[in-house]
């Protein structure tokens, strides 16, 4: 491909970053705060064929508001039950635990005007895969605001729903199949209403259709759409690191990560705090060579960021090590950054996949990410005693952690990752025997018997990246804060 159409695709990329828009803080009237809570009907694409599936959607909304001001729905609960075959195993499938992510479609209206947000909720810990019977699923998570931009009420409706199951073995390592999606429509002839809110304070109707009706069936007095922003970002942490894009690059992308490693010898899992991480975008292929199928690739750099450094902050860690002493140890991951060959090309190690099947236009994706990695371990206690393990405990080589994670679109519903949006990224981790361990004694054996060789589990979370060369300061909506890092904090999840 030619250098201008590589920059075409990959400028693409940055701008749905930069589409995604930031948060800006709820508002609650002083009248009150109206609840959320329906169950409705929905059928769902089982493996076993189409079924009914329950869904309870829970939450709070401001009972009203003024035009132009932020309307932040609050406390948001998906609940969803499955019925018995919701995951289907082929024989001999090591799944023992599913958590999951379920996004519902909402139709956002006033007058005739309509806009759509993304209500996502994630499982706090995945739960058993049931022998028999039905899959309970309680999720959670922050939502988008909305801003009418006149009077009228603004009305909220349920559409469409997808939900992703993440599949792991009882050790916490994925399992065959990885990932389950289901796409799921609501039952016709159901009030599908949800909320909703008096904008202007005169009692003034928008006229809306009721909810069940089909969009613009109602009035068609006008008005403007109103705005929905991106998913509702959570609060930075005073203790974050800085992350700050280069507003010189055109091609960056900085995001925050954080996540949970198994460590599966030790029985325990470390959380990671917030990390940030720098995306330097590559160039971009388009293959039209299969009939009804548009694949596109994209090579990456991505380079760890703390303070300076190619590493993540420093990290504690309790475990059990060999199954009943405490040990307390704090944990140093640095990253070998990628090279350079003799012309300059780095070495990429995240590769993105779309691919676009016309016959029924769903997208799916597939994104892989490989960070060469090296552990150090300091600070090291054993049931509260100092254990003195010099200034150079570290692994004996080199690590991969290898990541990935999927999207899949239909529909106008997007579930799973992408680089330009962030999202869960799952995988596994070996850890190489110890070297350096022990001022007085050696100690390699013990630190490599207690950690290394048995894959761990990693789930991470990135954040929705800052495209800082496309930051205008001042700008509302934005996902980069005016400092140039990014207005997404993600939580880790389990």
């Amino acid at each position: 491909m030619t250098g201008a159409r590589r920059r075409t695709v990959r400028g693409a990329a940055v701008a749905a970053a930069v589409l995604l828009g930031g948060m800006v803080p709820g508002a609650r009237a002083a009248s009150g705060v109206q609840e959320i809570d329906l169950e409705l009907a929905y059928t769902c694409d089982l493996p076993e064929g189409e079924q009914p599936v329950k869904v309870r959607i829970t939450g709070e909304l401001p009972e009203s508001a003024e035009p132009g001001q932020a309307v932040q729905p609050e406390g948001v609960s998906l609940e969803a039950t499955l019925p018995a075959g919701a995951i289907s195993l082929p024989d001999g499938s090591t799944a023992a635990r599913v958590s999951a992510e379920l996004k519902l479609a909402v139709d956002v209206s006033q007058r005739d005007q309509h806009a759509q947000a993304e209500w996502i909720g994630t499982t706090a810990e995945s739960v058993p895969v049931p022998q028999e019977g039905a899959l309970a699923l309680t999720t959670s998570g922050t939502v988008p605001y909305m801003k009418p931009e006149g009077s009228g009420d603004l009305v909220l409706a349920a559409g469409a729903l997808s939900v992703e199951l993440t599949l792991e073995t009882a050790q916490g390592i994925p399992a065959e199949p990885p990932a389950v999606s289901l796409n799921c429509s609501a039952d016709p002839d159901q009030p599908t209403e949800l909320a909703r809110t008096d904008v202007g304070g005169d009692g003034e109707s928008s006229s809306a259709p009721p909810a069940s009706e089909p969009a613009g069936s109602g009035a068609t007095d006008g008005g403007a759409v109103p705005e929905v922003g991106a998913r509702a970002k959570q609060p930075a942490a005073p203790d974050a690191a800085p992350c700050v894009g280069d507003v010189n690059d055109d091609l960056n992308l900085n995001a925050y990560v954080t996540g949970y490693a198994n460590v599966t010898k030790l029985r325990g899992a470390t959380k990671f705090p917030l990390a940030c991480t720098q995306v330097s975008q590559g160039p971009t292929r388009v293959d039209l060579s299969e009939p009804g199928f548009t694949h596109i690739y994209q090579d990456s750099t991505a380079v760890l960021d703390y303070q300076g450094k190619p590493q993540l902050p420093p990290a504690s860690g309790t475990f059990l090590t060999f199954g009943f002493m405490p040990t307390t140890a704090t944990l140093e991951m640095t990253q070998v950054p990628p090279g350079v060959d003799a012309e300059g090309t780095p070495d990429y190690n995240v590769k993105s996949h779309l691919i676009v099947d016309w016959s029924d236009f769903t997208n799916t994706g597939l994104t892989t990410i490989d960070l060469d990695l090296m552990l150090r371990l300091r600070d090291v206690k054993v049931n509260g005693v100092p254990l003195d393990v010099g200034d150079n405990c570290r692994t004996s080589k080199p690590f991969t952690l290898s990541l990935e994670g999927r999207m899949t679109a239909k529909d106008g519903v997007t579930t799973g990752y992408t680089l330009a949006t962030g999202g869960v990224l799952t995988g596994s981790v070996t850890l190489p025997p110890f070297s350096g361990c022990g001022a007085g004694e050696d100690l390699d054996s013990l630190f490599t018997a207690s950690l290394s060789g048995v894959p761990g589990y990693v789930k991470q979370v990135q954040g929705a990246p800052c495209a800082a060369q496309q930051h205008v300061p001042g700008s509302e909506g934005s996902v980069c804060t005016d400092a140039y890092e990014p207005v997404d904090v993600p939580v880790a999840v389990r």
